[in-house]
């Protein structure tokens, strides 16, 4: 019995430690919501002190309206937990009492057994009954046995008690946190139908506007195909650098060789012969003029060991870069896109970030910078890393030039006013013959 009652109240502590950390968990993500929305909200009072409804403004509540139905989700969670927990403890409080009332019955039963044979003379009588002296000596260890059987029950129903005790506190712990969290359950749900019919305002609002956000949208579209074009260019310069350099490493490393043969006998020519041919993109030397072969494509910005280098960061840290902003949000993301309310649709090449007019933005991976030029009276910059290009447009206040070597983390420049008024920052990633999505290159915010 003792054993059961051991292996229940070790089964308690691990149910309760799993509890523990499901709970943490929950209420580390919660935290974590809470300050995405928390920060939306800031941002959100940024704009509306505009009094200028934009897309920017859609996006937010958009974003926030997700953000809080995840947390309502983590809520229910909670909620899921704190039944199941207390469902359980229920469950062991009737288990242990059941044992409890066994306990009881089985002590007192050995009590009244001792009251019938209280008298010495029973006692004296049931050892010297004794056929031979190890029968008696056996029958005064039961005898002490019994009476140290009693002892142990009276232990053992202590246990239970406490145990049921305990697991009362428990239980009763759960529920009140069970009342707390259908309280917060129900705070967010009526902030949530704040929050949506915010967002019909807005759309409201922007729907009446369609002709100065299809204005918006036009603009914003030959933004792009005029970075598109600017970049094809920077992309077809680099190129045609790239490949002088590759010929011009590859004649230097010709003649080289030339001369080391004219200055050898026959046995080191073969040699040189062999240096020669060894010269490859494995080498460890400046240039790469070939490959190791795999389902990659290779571009002549990695004909150098250099650019290859780039390359192959810049893939390995796909899904981990940095975003090349501390704050803001995404308010137009890559593809194609409707504006809610409207029939409206714009193709983004890249990501538009709202932020405030001012935050810092920064390079996302090593790399140089190849062009700084302006772009509809704002600032842009692309950066090349390898074979890669990042482009950062509608900056100001830039900090770096055509040619200087970035890190991850380089400030590059400030953000502008957008077309809507808001701070606001373009980013797209290209890889040499057209744009990638840039959230799949960033890491989770």
């Amino acid at each position: 019995m003792l054993k059961k009652l051991l292996f229940v109240f070790f089964c308690l502590i691990t149910v309760v430690t799993y509890a523990q950390d499901t709970k943490e968990e929950i209420k580390a993500k919660q935290q974590q919501l809470q300050k995405e929305i928390d920060d939306l909200n800031n941002t959100l009072s940024q704009i509306k002190s505009s009094k200028k409804q934009s897309l920017g403004q859609l996006a937010l509540v958009q974003r926030k309206i997700a953000a809080r139905t995840q947390l309502i989700n983590t809520i229910n969670k909670d909620m899921r937990r704190l039944d199941d927990n207390i469902y359980l403890d229920q469950l062991q409080i009737n288990h242990l009492r059941l044992q409890l009332d066994t306990l009881k019955q089985n002590y007192a039963k050995s009590l009244v057994f001792a009251y019938k044979n209280r008298s010495n003379y029973d006692y004296l009588n049931f050892i010297f009954s004794a056929t031979t002296f190890n029968d008696a000596i056996k029958r005064v260890a039961y005898l002490r046995s019994y009476r140290q059987y009693r002892e142990t029950q009276v232990g053992t129903i202590q246990k239970t008690q406490d145990l049921i005790a305990g697991k009362i506190n428990v239980l009763n712990s759960n529920k009140t946190e069970k009342r707390s969290v259908l309280v917060d359950q129900s705070k967010q749900l009526n902030v949530l139908q704040d929050d949506k019919k915010e967002q019909s305002q807005v759309i409201a609002q922007l729907k009446g506007k369609e002709s100065e956000i299809a204005k918006q949208i036009k603009a914003s579209q030959r933004s792009q195909q005029k970075l598109k074009s600017a970049l094809q260019v920077i992309i077809n310069r680099e190129i045609a650098e790239a490949r002088k350099r590759a010929e011009a490493e590859a004649k230097a490393k010709a003649l080289e060789a030339q001369k080391n043969a004219a200055a050898s006998n026959a046995t080191s020519n073969n040699a040189a012969k062999n240096d020669v041919a060894s010269n490859t993109p494995n080498n460890t030397g400046n240039s790469v003029t070939a490959a190791p072969k795999s389902n990659r494509s290779y571009s002549p910005f990695e004909s150098t060991a250099e650019g290859l280098t780039e390359s192959l960061n810049f893939e390995g840290n796909r899904g981990r870069l940095p975003w090349p902003v501390n704050s803001g949000f995404v308010s137009i993301h890559f593809g194609p896109y409707e504006i809610p309310g409207t029939k409206l649709k714009g193709n983004s090449d890249g990501l538009t970030i709202s932020l405030p007019v001012g935050a810092t933005v920064k390079s996302v991976a090593d790399g140089e910078v190849s062009a700084v030029f302006d772009l509809d009276g704002h600032t842009a910059i692309v950066v090349r890393h390898g074979k890669y290009f990042t482009a950062y447009s509608n900056l100001s206040n830039v900090q770096v030039n055509k040619g200087t070597e970035v890190h991850a983390g380089t400030v590059l420049g400030k953000a502008d006013n957008g077309q809507s008024g808001d701070g606001e920052v373009g980013f797209s990633v290209s890889n040499g013959s057209g744009f990638l999505n840039p959230e799949s290159w960033l890491r989770s915010r």
